[in-house]
């Protein structure tokens, strides 16, 4: 995905938006793919993203969650955590297949499908500036806020 435009992909979102990643022109946008609502990685990671939201908003950056989960879940999620941006639904796997970051995972023994843990830099053009993959969660929002400060 690196240096090519973002797919145009319309995702239903929190708030009853939909969104268009076409569409995100103009500004720079986060998207962070996390594997579920509601779990301890997941929670830290957008809670995080939440803490440093203002300095992301102050660089005209925007963020958005992705994960499968329901609409109904993200609604949950985001009035318990107090997400001040959208979360995703991507249910039928479009965003994740395009940005490919559905991978075999080992649970209990068992392989299964599930979201690589990964973030996109999009910028005010529509144009992927940076990716990173199997993130790790402690001080991931942090690094992604330094990179938007350098642009």
């Amino acid at each position: 995905m690196l240096n090519k435009s973002v797919p145009n992909i319309e995702l239903p979102a929190t708030g009853g938006k939909t969104i268009r990643l076409a569409d995100l022109r103009g500004r720079t946008t986060v998207l962070y793919f996390y594997p579920k609502d509601n779990t301890p990685g997941c929670t830290t990671e957008g809670q995080q993203f939440r803490d440093l939201s203002p300095q992301f908003e102050r660089l005209g950056c925007e963020i958005y969650g992705i994960s499968r989960d329901s609409l109904k879940s993200h609604e949950s999620f985001k009035a318990k955590m107090e997400f001040p941006f959208e979360l995703l639904s991507d249910q039928d796997e479009a965003a994740c297949k395009a940005f490919d970051i559905i991978e075999m995972k080992n649970m209990y023994g068992k392989q299964v499908r599930g979201i690589e843990r990964s973030t996109f830099l999009i910028d005010s053009k529509g144009i992927v500036r940076r990716e990173w993959r199997g993130v790790k969660v402690p001080g991931h929002a942090a690094e992604v806020l330094e990179f938007v400060k350098s642009l």
